[in-house]
């Protein structure tokens, strides 16, 4: 669950009219901070970052869906539930809450590292440029 100040910068950024990626920045920047600190895991900097962009998309901000070449069908099936989670505005399940939380804590913190993070960044970037 985002934290309230998170929500907020994120409803600032949409008053301001920026775009909805500068928005779910926010909620990545917080998954990022979450595991730095140590709250949880994350097996790669890519996993830190969907985990972040879902909290988004569950959070209400209008996200597009994944490009269809880059992702499987299931990340996209995933992307699509949470823009539907995200307008109906229901409770996650508190049993499966506690599930992901237990399995997220047995996952690495450096994958979240200033040279982790550069490293991803750099091989998008070379993607980007093919």
């Amino acid at each position: 669950m985002p934290r309230t100040k998170t929500i907020q910068r994120a409803r600032q950024d949409a008053r301001e009219g920026k775009s909805p990626s500068t928005q779910a920045g926010e909620f990545v920047r917080e998954e990022i901070h979450r595991i730095r600190v140590g709250k949880h895991g994350a097996r790669s900097p890519e996993q830190a970052i969907a985990i972040g962009l879902s909290m988004a998309r569950r959070a209400g901000i209008n996200l597009p869906l994944p490009v269809r070449a880059r992702v499987s069908k299931e990340t996209r099936h995933k992307a699509e539930q949470d823009l539907a989670r995200g307008r109906r505005h229901e409770k996650p399940s508190p049993k499966r809450s506690r599930a992901r939380l237990q399995a997220m804590r047995r996952e690495p913190t450096s994958t979240v590292s200033h040279q982790a993070l550069s490293e991803h960044a750099k091989k998008a970037a070379r993607l980007r440029l093919a």
